[in-house]
């Protein structure tokens, strides 16, 4: 059964999402338009199978959904919401510290 997550929920859950450039790219993708897991593969230049494991997570955070096509799958995001919310991140300004990368997590789970 489908539920509404609460607001922190979301948030947390489109940040995994986003934690991940492959998963990035596979929004992206279905924010221009839905797809196939074979076109969204190609199109990014992963494997299927590694595909095919982005998409679970996406489809676990509750981001894209798999819709039957006949006897195959297409996957769009969930919600149109979400390719408005990913246009507004993309194109926030984003105040970095030149000398300091974003790539190791402190003992407190941030940058």
């Amino acid at each position: 059964m489908l539920s509404i997550a609460p607001d922190i929920e979301v948030l947390a859950r489109f940040g995994r999402a986003l934690a991940d450039p492959i998963r990035c790219r596979i929004l992206l993708a279905l924010r221009e338009a839905p797809a196939y897991p074979s076109e969204l593969a190609d199109l990014i230049g992963v494997s299927r199978t590694r595909l095919s494991n982005h998409l679970a997570c996406l489809r676990d955070c509750g981001l894209v959904v798999a819709v039957p096509d006949g006897r195959r799958t297409r996957y769009e995001l969930a919600d149109e919401r979400l390719g408005h919310a990913l246009d507004g991140l993309r194109t926030a300004v984003v105040a970095v510290d030149a000398d300091r990368a974003c790539t190791v997590a402190d003992e407190e789970g941030c940058c």
